[in-house]
């Protein structure tokens, strides 16, 4: 904004007279929105923003700054604010009436600063960019990234806009087999380990029907099977074919829990897996 001040003058020869100074305003506003192009998250996305300004009045835009504080927050508990986000270098488009503009300033931040952007009258400014979620990223249930963009410029308001994405409600589950030991005598007793571990913030649940399935070679005999410790059966537990190897659970024994999530002393996000274990030991 900028404030101006006038002041008349009455002459009469060599007699002057001043008036009264009037002050006056001209204000030159904004307007900003900002946008991501998907709604949810998790752990290592890719996310990209629109951020649009244009004049409120239609006139001209020229030295304007854009900064983004790619979602900082400061978690429960914390005494200093953290960045979930992390700008992807080279992924910045400037655009002016759809038309792309020579790149402009940026600097990556923490917050990411973007100088230099002009338009003119009735032109409209488009900025598209990408950004990375990172190791400070919230990852529960209900969780969300708030990430605020700013345009700032001489003789004008600053204006803010935000978008908002939250942590994608999901299971994430992996499965490593492992064998011990792993070299075994003829009529030798082997055990196949299986680890399902989930980094999700959904449990995998008797209704998921989620089933591990394996064909062993050679095929066991005398089989005998643990989930999580427990002893499962024969037909109600798991099925397996002694002639071929073919192995099975039943569908709905597996579950498996959501993983936990802390923040250590620097905001980042410390993941626990959710962890299942089936154990097979026979004779080979």
């Amino acid at each position: 904004m900028a404030i101006f001040t006038n002041q008349a003058s009455l002459i009469i020869g060599d007699s002057v007279t001043n008036s009264n100074i009037t002050e006056g305003e001209v204000v030159t506003g904004i307007n900003i929105t900002k946008r991501a192009l998907t709604g949810t998250y998790r752990a290592g996305d890719t996310v990209s923003y629109i951020v649009t300004v244009s004049s409120a009045s239609g006139g001209a835009l020229s030295g304007l700054t854009l900064t983004d504080n790619l979602g900082e927050y400061t978690p429960v508990g914390a005494t200093a604010p953290v960045v979930p986000l992390e700008y992807i270098d080279g992924s910045l488009i400037y655009l002016v009436d759809g038309i792309e503009q020579p790149a402009p300033t940026v600097i990556a931040g923490p917050p990411l600063t973007v100088s230099g952007l002009e338009a003119g009258a009735g032109s409209v400014i488009d900025i598209l960019y990408s950004a990375r979620v990172g190791a400070a990223a919230p990852l529960g249930t209900g969780d969300s990234i708030v990430n605020t963009a700013q345009v700032t410029g001489a003789g004008l308001d600053t204006e803010s806009a935000s978008a908002v994405i939250t942590a994608q409600s999901t299971a994430a589950v992996t499965i490593a087999k492992a064998l011990s030991p792993v070299t075994v005598g003829p009529d030798g007793i082997i055990t196949y380990t299986f680890i399902v571990q989930n980094t999700g913030n959904l449990p995998i649940t008797a209704t998921d029907g989620a089933v591990i399935q394996d064909s062993f070679t050679p095929p066991l005999s005398d089989i005998e099977v643990t989930l999580d410790g427990v002893a499962l059966a024969e037909g109600t537990g798991y099925t397996y074919d002694g002639a071929t190897g073919e192995f099975r659970t039943e569908g709905g024994i597996l579950t498996v829990p959501a993983a936990s999530y802390t923040q250590d002393a620097l905001g980042n996000t410390v993941t626990t897996p959710g962890v299942a274990v089936l154990t097979v030991t026979g004779r080979i």
